[in-house]
C-alpha cells in the first residue's frame, strides 16, 4: 500500500472546530464531503478559506479535506482558515513568518459571554426603579 503524507491541523473560532488534512495534490478542497463552492456559498467566506493557501502560493500543491462542525458559516470559514494555516506550518516551517504576520496562526479568543443568573441576559439587567 502506497503511503501518502498528510499534514493535520485543527482550527477553532467561537464554537466552530475544523479538522484539516493537507495532502499533495492538485488543489481540490473538500469540506464535509462537499466542494468549497457548494459548502460556502458566500464569496467572502470562500476568500477567507483560501487566504493561507494564496499567501503561501500553495493553492495548486495541496488537496485539502476538512471536517468542520459547530457555530455558523462565518465562524466555520475562519476555523477552516486557522486549520489550514496550522497544517501548512506542519508541511513547511518556513511559512511561519508569512502566516504569523497576517494573524492566521492566532486563535481568535472572542467567545459569546454567558448569561448570568438572576438577569435576562449576559449584560442586560432588569429595569431599576427607586420606588
Amino acid at each position: 500500500m502506497a503511503e501518502t503524507t498528510e499534514f493535520l491541523g485543527t482550527g477553532r473560532r467561537k464554537t466552530a472546530v475544523a479538522r484539516v488534512r493537507l495532502a499533495a495534490g492538485s488543489g481540490k478542497i473538500t469540506i464535509n464531503g462537499r466542494g468549497l463552492d457548494n459548502y460556502f456559498v458566500i464569496d467572502a467566506q470562500r476568500i477567507v478559506v483560501m487566504q493561507p493557501l494564496r499567501l503561501t502560493d500553495t493553492a495548486a500543491k495541496f488537496d485539502v479535506r476538512v471536517n468542520v462542525q459547530g457555530g455558523g458559516l462565518t465562524g466555520q470559514a475562519e476555523a477552516v482558515r486557522h486549520g489550514i494555516a496550522r497544517a501548512l506550518l506542519r508541511a513547511d516551517v518556513n511559512y511561519r513568518p508569512t502566516l504569523k504576520s497576517q494573524g492566521f496562526l492566532t486563535r481568535d479568543p472572542r467567545m459569546k459571554e454567558r448569561k448570568k443568573y438572576g438577569q435576562p441576559g449576559a449584560r442586560k439587567r432588569f429595569q431599576y426603579s427607586k420606588r
